[in-house]
């Protein structure tokens, strides 16, 4: 089974990292998602970013609590109990509806949008050669390109920011959506926004 994207993921950083490590990451991912920073942006754009918004305060919720990190690293097989973290991933699903259900509702889209992340049976030891479209809307491009080549797709970006800031990008929308599946080696087409420099910079 391949696994889901965790939480560590989501904020960009590995399983072993501190605290305030975790506290920094969620802080700048989350400065590039205020409200002036996408003043003026498409629909399409302030959807993805409220989705974006969701994961991040999930992750934060999980991440940035002592007694729920642990919980969760010890439900994802990042380590046992009584045991440090070792930045390893098991083969199990990272993100499981009841760990999420014990945080905060997701709601059905972003749920389903984590999920469609997730895993897959394959037959035996040979991983199937067609695999699903992965659902990458609303997380951070470098995100998106770990969970895309994990399953072994290729992505490509579309720019959208005439004159973007040099962070990284939300991911806005995808060819192809989900549901749906792609040949191994094939390509996904990933449509990122960046908050634009604005004038007077």
């Amino acid at each position: 089974m391949e696994r889901a994207i965790t939480w560590y993921e989501v904020l960009g950083v590995l399983p072993s990292a501190e605290p305030d490590k975790i506290r920094r990451k969620y802080d700048e991912r989350t400065s590039l998602l205020r409200a002036e920073m996408i003043a003026g942006a498409p629909s399409n754009v302030l959807t993805a970013v409220d989705r974006g918004r969701n994961f991040l305060d999930t992750a934060w919720e999980i991440l940035g609590d002592t007694a729920s990190r642990n919980r969760y690293d010890e439900a994802a097989g990042f380590h046992r109990k009584g045991l440090a973290a070792t930045g390893t991933f098991g083969s199990v699903s990272a993100i499981d509806p009841p760990d999420l259900g014990a945080v905060g509702d997701l709601g059905g889209d972003a749920l389903a949008g984590l999920l469609a992340l997730g895993g897959f049976l394959g037959a035996g030891p040979r991983r199937p050669s067609r695999v699903p479209v992965p659902d990458v809307r609303g997380l951070f491009y470098d995100v998106s390109m770990e969970v895309v080549g994990r399953l072994g797709l290729r992505v490509r970006s579309v720019q959208l920011t005439p004159r973007p800031m040099p962070v990284d990008g939300l991911v806005v929308d995808q060819m192809p959506r989900p549901p749906g599946k792609l040949r191994r080696g094939e390509t996904l087409m990933a449509h990122v926004w960046h908050p634009p420099i604005r004038a007077g910079r």
